[in-house]
């Protein structure tokens, strides 16, 4: 888990299954190698037929690349699959995100109460894909290429919770510095200010805003998250508690959340929170 949700994801063809997704894309090539065989073609006339090399089409009949979307899908019609691949896409979409960003989604997913305070950045939940390119762009040492895409794609694909139903409650508390900084210039800014405020006018959604002028912050060890869940169970985080691990015994819950409550009580209220959000997006 990561306070403000940084996180890599993948995006081209050297992304290699990990262990407990392998079965997934072992199945799928299993799949593709017996269509394969009952149109009679070979690995290489296969892959001359969809324009990919004979190795990778071998990669993933032995389960050990997984495919992207574009691929399944010419795999289908070239086998007469009748939508059997093509029907894949999302398992393997999910497939190449990594442990971390899967096991955090699931959570998202189940979760019924999520209550984030992030201090550095905007929290990617929040992030525009022009503020959060920016960020992984800027990361030292550098993210390659397919490096970038892959974290770009799986923190977009979180954003689903904002469409989930019935929508879970989201509280948001950024600290004012993060809403000020121009990461990635003065219209990538523009445009993030401009998501906040679209956000935050969702009726299960409340942006706070934590004034740089406070002079009692309970927030100063750094950021939190707390994701709660119908059954009454929760899991949290916070740089500044239990070395930073992930918690889930009610006791540390009850600290963070504690904690949490007091810095939504000392940052701005929702709605003046959008309406400083406003006179940052007029300023800019």
């Amino acid at each position: 888990m990561s306070a403000d949700g940084d996180s890599v994801d993948g995006a081209g063809w050297d992304v290699e299954p990990e262990d407990e997704i392998a079965s997934v894309v072992e199945a799928l090539g299993h799949q593709q190698k017996r269509w394969r065989e009952a149109a009679g073609l070979s690995a290489a006339e296969l892959g001359e037929a969809i324009g990919y090399g004979e190795d990778q089409v071998r990669k993933v009949e032995r389960g050990a690349r997984i495919p992207r979307p574009e691929y399944l899908d010419a795999v289908d019609r070239v086998l007469g699959a009748n939508g059997f691949i093509s029907a894949m896409k999302e398992e393997m979409a999910k497939a190449r995100y990594p442990k971390k960003v899967r096991e955090l989604a699931k959570l998202e997913e189940r979760a019924v109460e999520v209550c984030l305070y992030s201090t550095q950045s905007i929290h990617g939940l929040l992030q525009t894909k022009e503020h959060a390119r920016a960020l992984f762009e800027m990361r030292r040492p550098a993210y390659a290429t397919d490096e970038v895409e892959r974290a770009l794609a799986a923190r977009m694909a979180r954003q689903s919770i904002f469409r989930r139903t019935p929508a879970p409650e989201l509280s948001f508390v950024q600290e004012e510095g993060t809403l000020r900084r121009p990461l990635g210039g003065t219209m990538v800014k523009r445009r993030q200010l401009e998501r906040l405020l679209e956000v935050g006018q969702l009726r299960h959604v409340e942006i706070q805003v934590m004034p740089l002028d406070c002079k009692e912050h309970a927030g100063i060890d750094g950021g939190i998250e707390l994701l709660k869940f119908m059954d009454g169970t929760a899991v949290g985080r916070s740089e500044g508690a239990f070395n930073g691990r992930p918690v889930s015994e009610p006791k540390q819950i009850r600290i963070l959340e504690l904690r949490y409550g007091i810095i939504r009580a000392q940052a701005l209220p929702p709605q003046d929170s959008l309406a400083f959000s406003e006179r940052v997006l007029g300023e800019t």
